[in-house]
């Protein structure tokens, strides 16, 4: 895969077991703000993914050996709805996947999901965020973070910059009101 970029290269590695465990997932963070808005470096790579128990013991027995993957942690990130990590060995590149349990917001960017051509030669698709799905979750996690994380703040400044008017601007007001950012979302409004 001389073709693509480490952080997808490593990523396509966790979201082909994923496939073949039939676990529903998508790609949000930097990756899919990169994607809908502005590029920059990234340390990590982040999945919302819907990981039952009965995928633990499969999940990693098929990533240990080109990952440290912790059991104890994915079954408790399973209980808790939360997250837990994943390294890749060679790389040291870090994949943080967030378990949507029943979160409607978590759900809702598995469900809006959009396939894209991430390699070719051969040619490699994954399922990204939508524009307004990143959006959101960018800004709920600047929320989260005390607003102060400038990173996530100019994420969310590029998709709009890119993306604007073409962004659902009733779905993005709707969902953020559920998450509690409606006042942020304002802010970026123009």
């Amino acid at each position: 895969m001389a073709d693509i970029s480490e952080p997808i290269a490593v990523t396509l590695l966790v979201i082909d077991v994923l496939e073949s465990l039939s676990v529903s997932y998508v790609i949000g963070g930097s990756l899919a703000s990169a994607l809908h808005g502005t590029a920059r470096a990234t340390l990590d790579s982040d999945l919302v993914v819907d990981l039952q128990p009965e995928h633990v013991r499969p999940l990693v027995q098929q990533l240990q050996e080109a990952f440290y993957v912790d059991e104890t942690a994915v079954r408790h990130a399973i209980e808790r709805e939360t997250s837990f990590n994943l390294i890749h060995l060679q790389t040291m590149f870090k994949v943080d996947l967030f378990v949507a349990g029943k979160r409607p917001f978590s759900l809702a960017q598995i469900e809006n999901a959009q396939t894209v051509i991430v390699a070719t030669d051969p040619e490699r698709r994954a399922r990204f965020t939508s524009a307004e799905d990143t959006v959101l979750a960018k800004l709920y996690w600047y929320r989260l973070g005390g607003e102060t994380s400038e990173r996530q703040w100019r994420d969310v400044q590029g998709i709009m910059a890119v993306q604007g008017p073409q962004l659902n601007w009733d779905y993005l007001r709707q969902q953020a009101a559920s998450l509690n950012v409606t006042d942020l979302l304002a802010k970026n409004e123009n």
